[in-house]
């Protein structure tokens, strides 16, 4: 028999593509009526061309806080920041946006998910970790 597989077993490219769907289908988070325009960071030209992204951000986000407790908004701006380019002049490091970071965490937490922690930042609950394992077994079993 072998040991129960948890998020950090699988692939963490299917793991969230998993996770997102799994999210999309129990429809406990509602997409803000912005997502369809909003950049995800100043460092973008255009929004997402994926109708989903909102999902995948939330499910890479419940993701990295599962693998490293006490993520904030500021890390979270950090981990998906990106280089802006600036035409002529050289290229920099730029954050992501902090609402939809914000948003997508206060939408974890009202679903249980996540939940915040005493020394900052926010950390997983265990009805969120058993949630996340769960996809994380049926992601190895369909591989």
């Amino acid at each position: 028999m072998e040991a129960a597989r948890t998020v950090k077993d699988v692939s963490p490219h299917e793991f969230v593509k998993a996770y997102a769907s799994h999210l999309k289908r129990s429809g406990k988070i509602e997409l803000p009526h912005w997502a369809d325009i909003v950049k995800t960071g100043m460092h973008k030209e255009l929004a997402p061309y994926d109708p989903d992204w909102y999902y995948t951000r939330a499910a890479s986000i419940a993701r990295h806080i599962y693998l490293r407790q006490g993520l904030g908004v500021g890390a979270l701006q950090r981990i998906y920041g990106g280089r802006k380019r600036n035409g002529s002049r050289p290229p920099h490091f730029c954050k992501s946006s902090g609402s939809v970071a914000r948003h997508i965490l206060q939408q974890l937490q009202q679903v249980g998910i996540i939940d915040i922690d005493t020394k900052g930042g926010r950390r997983i609950t265990s009805q969120g970790q058993r949630d996340l394992d769960q996809v994380a077994g049926r992601v190895v079993v369909a591989l």
